[in-house]
């Protein structure tokens, strides 16, 4: 394993990668908030008498996903901006958009600015109900190949062992959290098998409100870097805080698409997974120096300690 996958990351090489695709940068550069991937903000030299817009460019992580897993995730945006959904997709340069530079993998897209969306009104909800319907009645037509799934080899058997083998984890903490785990991945499967089968989908996957930023004409979709296969409920449940705003969402979701309400009772379960793969997510990474720097709290005891009593208090409600 790298341990630092970006060492070699500098200012000039973005600046260079995004001259080889014809562009001119004008030297600015804006480093965005991401840990899993590197993305910048690249200006670019004016073209006539209106000023170039920037553009995006995502690096991304060594190793995480197969050139084939990225390409349909270009392909599910693109899709959805060919259906006049507003949505990210990456720029093609010489028909390609899964671009390459001594030894990254990067792409372009173009800047689309916003702000937060307005989760207190029911309008902006339903906007964004009825948006998300649209997106799904696109992902339902055909499955994803090579990206991966939301189910619980991904999201708690994989981040668990992640856990386990960190020396994150406190030794004298160990056993307390494998039972822990253990006890939530049984009661999320127990969740599961009692709702049966659900319809699965492409789906956005992260659909958190930092992913969704709003302008004067509405929203719009960014960062797909976590578009998998799963149920509808998944890209829904982030946005709404309560009943309240998910019946919103859902007022105006059911306005394109059925939605099959028996997926609610799958919230409790989504929320458990979501909990126990953040703390696997950063034990995986923890070798990148981005990350102690970002979450300083996971090398101490008293943070595993609450995390350990969280996924107690998550399996409660699930049993």
């Amino acid at each position: 394993m790298n341990d630092a996958p970006y060492a070699n990351l500098t200012p000039d090489l973005v600046l260079d990668a995004v001259s080889t695709c014809g562009l001119w940068p004008d030297g600015r550069l804006l480093a965005l908030n991401s840990y899993e991937n590197r993305v910048w903000q690249v200006g670019l030299e004016q073209d006539g008498p209106e000023p170039s817009q920037p553009v995006i460019a995502k690096f991304y992580r060594p190793g995480r996903w197969s050139d084939a897993a990225i390409l349909e995730e270009h392909t599910f945006a693109q899709e959805l901006a060919d259906a006049e959904l507003p949505a990210v997709a990456p720029l093609a340069f010489a028909g390609q958009t899964l671009l390459h530079h001594q030894g990254f993998r990067y792409a372009l897209s173009p800047r689309r600015g916003g702000r937060a969306p307005e989760l207190e009104s029911d309008d902006q909800l339903q906007w964004l109900g009825r948006l998300i319907a649209r997106m799904h009645l696109i992902g339902a037509r055909t499955p994803f190949e090579h990206r991966g799934r939301l189910d619980r080899d991904t999201m708690v058997q994989q981040p668990m062992q992640d856990v386990l083998h960190s020396s994150l984890l406190p030794a004298a903490l160990a056993t307390n959290y494998r039972a822990a785990a253990k006890r939530l991945d049984a009661a999320i499967g127990a969740r599961m098998e009692a709702i049966g089968p659900v319809r699965q989908l492409r789906l956005h996957g992260d659909c958190h409100p930092g992913n969704v930023l709003w302008t004067d004409a509405g929203p719009h979709f960014v960062d797909f870097d976590d578009a998998r296969t799963g149920p509808a409920v998944q890209d829904l449940w982030m946005l709404a805080g309560d009943e309240r705003t998910m019946k919103a969402l859902l007022e105006g979701y059911q306005q394109f698409r059925d939605f099959d309400h028996g997926e609610l009772a799958l919230i409790p379960a989504l929320r458990a997974m979501r909990q126990l793969h953040y703390a696997g997510w950063i034990a995986n990474r923890w070798h990148d120096p981005a990350f102690p720097a970002a979450f300083p709290f996971a090398a101490e005891s008293r943070w595993w300690e609450q995390h350990i009593a969280d996924l107690h208090d998550l399996s409660d409600e699930l049993e």
